[in-house]
């Protein structure tokens, strides 16, 4: 009985001797820290959103990283690795503060309750009484789809879904970009929050998913405005409202 124990007591022992600390326990040492990616225009980080994204550093990576002894530091103090600079993140411009809505003096000769869309100045007046307006600014049609006239709020939708006319898919196909045949209502849809449509025309007062882009000669013919605005202009006009584009 004691030869057989014996050989067992030994082998036990060969393999405990070959087990190490740092492989015993390898499983369970703790992870390296969460690292905050600085590079926010990186592929990944784009699919998200333009979220920033939080990133685990691979193990082996961290362990592969060299170490700087004490000896090798001046006054035997350790030193943080140096990191290079973040890259700078492109920022998107922001708005004239001139195309945020507000009261203001108005003369002409429209009545209360009518909307001007003045697309030289790229300015939607909603009318009120005692010689007064509420301005916002808008996006209008971009050279060659510039029009104007007189027509009555025929249709109020919330979150639209939209449907690009054909010559509008043929146009922008010929340049690469190819549209869908419709899009659900949404975030991502370009018609944005609300619709308010003119007449018997395929144009729009709607907001839009491209805020940046309010106060300048962008669209194909429809008056576009920051969706906060638009829902805004919503509550305060109803279907036979006239709207003027001069």
């Amino acid at each position: 009985m004691k030869t057989i124990l014996f050989p067992m007591l030994g082998a036990m022992a060969v393999f405990a001797a070959g087990v190490t600390p740092s492989t015993a326990g390898d499983r369970y040492v703790d992870r390296p820290p969460v690292m905050v990616s600085p590079d926010l225009s990186a592929p990944w980080v784009l699919q998200l959103g333009h979220a920033p994204g939080i990133v685990r550093q691979n193990r082996q990576i961290v362990q592969q990283q060299p170490r700087l002894r004490a000896a090798q530091q001046p006054d035997r103090v350790q030193t943080a690795a140096v990191q290079p600079p973040a890259k700078r993140v492109a920022m998107r411009p922001q708005i004239n503060p001139i195309f945020l809505p507000q009261e203001v003096d108005y003369d002409g000769p429209q009545k209360p309750g009518t909307i001007v869309i003045d697309t030289t100045q790229n300015f939607l007046f909603l009318v009120e009484k005692d010689g007064k307006a509420r301005r916002y600014g808008v996006g209008t049609g971009k050279p060659g789809f510039e029009w104007s006239g007189t027509h009555k709020i025929t249709n109020k939708r919330e979150w639209p879904d939209w449907r690009p006319p054909a010559q509008m898919i043929k146009r922008e196909a010929a340049k690469g970009r190819y549209l869908p045949t419709y899009l659900a209502g949404g975030t991502e849809n370009p018609l944005g929050a609300r619709a308010l449509y003119l007449g018997t025309t395929e144009y729009r007062i709607h907001g839009t998913n491209q805020p940046w882009t309010i106060g300048g000669a962008v669209s194909s013919g429809c008056i576009r405005m920051r969706n906060e605005d638009v829902v805004d202009l919503y509550e305060r006009v109803n279907v036979g409202t006239t709207v003027e584009v001069i």
